[in-house]
């Protein structure tokens, strides 16, 4: 039975939220895991899989989170750690910025998500939250920042997936990187 967890939000409607749920950097043991990448050229979802990873304890499950466009990312949880995430619905706004670059890790790690704020049992835990996407012109580098921009700790989670961390320890940005173009489906005449 899958369980949902909405943490406190002290808003009104779906405006100024707040995040809740706690994330750690802890260190990795053994290899950074492998990114792949799938695009769905259907619906237009970007799957991004971690292989590799050590395996833990804690949270089996997905973090979700949604913006209050309508947009949605969901986190992959296995072991308490980020094992991959879907970009399930763009935000209405995806900007291209030319000079667009990421930034050099301060660390390599796994961020984890202690069993500490959930609720025994608890598969997903949904977050409202502001979503916003750029992307560089070549789309094989994508940041998605998650609430308004702040400082944070950069680690690198994957060969390919950086992963922003404020000092209140919530996810603050992700950095997919060395993205595959989108599948053309058209036809050539």
């Amino acid at each position: 039975m899958v369980q949902l967890y909405y943490p406190a939000s002290y808003r009104a409607g779906r405006r100024g939220t707040r995040m809740h749920f706690e994330a750690r950097i802890e260190p990795i043991n053994g290899k950074l895991p492998k990114v792949t990448y799938r695009w769905d050229p259907e619906t237009d979802i970007l799957t991004v899989a971690c292989k590799g990873g050590p395996k833990g304890n804690g949270m089996n499950g997905t973090v979700d989170l949604e913006g209050g466009d309508g947009s949605f990312v969901v986190i992959d949880v296995a072991g308490g750690a980020l094992r991959g995430l879907d970009v399930v619905t763009w935000p209405e706004d995806v900007r291209t910025v030319a000079s667009l670059a990421p930034p050099e890790p301060n660390k390599e790690g796994q961020v984890t998500f202690p069993d500490g704020r959930s609720k025994a049992g608890v598969e997903a835990v949904e977050l409202d939250t502001a979503l916003m996407v750029d992307k560089n012109p070549s789309e094989s580098v994508f940041h998605i920042r998650v609430g308004r921009q702040r400082p944070a700790t950069v680690v690198r989670v994957a060969d390919h997936l950086l992963v922003e961390i404020d000092k209140q320890s919530r996810i603050a940005g992700l950095w997919l990187l060395e993205v595959p173009p989108f599948p053309n489906v058209e036809a050539t005449a």
